[in-house]
């Protein structure tokens, strides 16, 4: 199945794979069994991708998601306030997520030995269990350049560093979190080249949350660049989406965004409206691939997506009425 999911095409090659891992995961995973169950859908009765259930992502809080019996190798968690409720995913092949992102990587941005990684990423490595920070640390050894490396408080030492591999030409993917781009580009003024700035979100309550676009021109005046590239992940995910500018992303052939009636969650709806985001995650082969976010966000006739907000508290209880 791992050939197969990775080896994906065409529309009707995603198709396929999908409704394999369906009924795996139908077969193999009892809370997702248990959801289809309540709803009353089998997978005898599914002939379209837009037919699949989609789980709900607050039950990687409150459940174990799996789909195999397999031992776990890594148990990814999400970020959360002290005493919150942390989402948890558990991982049986390590290896899924390694050829996810590094051909997710590859795909979008050609061979990772081609670049210096430099990783500002400072919430993420100061706890454990972070996907980013697993999928980043490989990414940095699989550059095999010494230079690569993440920085946690030493935004100077970064700045310098950024300054003169860029001036020797070199190519430089720095990817960080929003507050501390932000707290980069307040040490130093830069004119950039030959480096791609990435950033992953969230302001994480250090800085005034800030709209996408504002934050974009804001970064892109610091660092002298006409884009900011961002990367759409998650805990409960093993792939990523990948934004080149404006806030519009792409999925590897493996990955599909949905986007589902913010009235009626069982309702898939037609593109270029907006609605809560639902993933199809082929690598989730061992947990579950299909899975409704709290994201709110739009999707284009060409498959490229926009996150614009995310649900409020009440509208994700409204939306999400079927509890195990």
């Amino acid at each position: 199945m791992q050939n197969n999911i990775f080896n994906i095409q065409t529309q009707e090659d995603f198709k396929q794979v999908a409704l394999e891992v369906f009924k795996h995961q139908f077969k193999n995973n009892k809370v997702y069994r248990s959801f289809c169950d309540l709803l009353y859908i089998h997978p005898s009765s599914v002939t379209k991708v837009e037919e699949i259930p989609f789980l709900p992502i607050q039950f990687f809080k409150s459940r174990e998601i799996l789909s195999s019996t397999e031992k776990v190798q890594e148990t990814f968690s999400s970020s959360g306030t002290t005493g919150s409720i942390t989402s948890k995913h558990y991982v049986t092949d390590i290896n899924l997520y390694k050829e996810s992102y590094l051909k997710g990587f590859a795909h979008f941005y050609g061979n990772i030995e081609d670049y210096v990684v430099l990783a500002l990423l400072p919430n993420y490595l100061e706890r454990n269990g972070s996907s980013l920070v697993f999928m980043v640390d490989d990414l940095i050894q699989k550059s095999k350049n010494p230079e690569s490396g993440f920085y946690l408080n030493n935004i100077e030492e970064l700045a310098e560093k950024l300054t003169e591999l860029d001036k020797k030409g070199q190519k430089v993917l720095l990817i960080g979190v929003s507050f501390a781009l932000l707290d980069l580009i307040e040490t130093a003024q830069f004119n950039l080249k030959n480096t791609i700035i990435m950033e992953t979100g969230g302001m994480k309550g250090r800085r005034k949350e800030l709209v996408r676009e504002e934050l974009h021109q804001i970064l892109q005046n610091g660092f002298g660049v006409s884009e900011i590239h961002s990367e759409y992940g998650m805990t409960e995910l093993l792939s990523q989406g990948y934004s080149n500018g404006n806030g519009v992303f792409e999925t590897p052939p493996w990955m599909k965004i949905l986007t589902r009636d913010t009235e009626d969650a069982l309702t898939i709806q037609q593109v270029g409206k907006t609605g809560g985001i639902n993933v199809i995650d082929l690598a989730n082969y061992n947990s579950c691939s299909f899975i409704a976010t709290q994201d709110l966000g739009k999707v284009h006739k060409n498959g490229t997506f926009e996150i614009i907000g995310r649900f409020d508290d009440s509208d994700i209880r409204g939306c999400n009425l079927m509890v195990l």
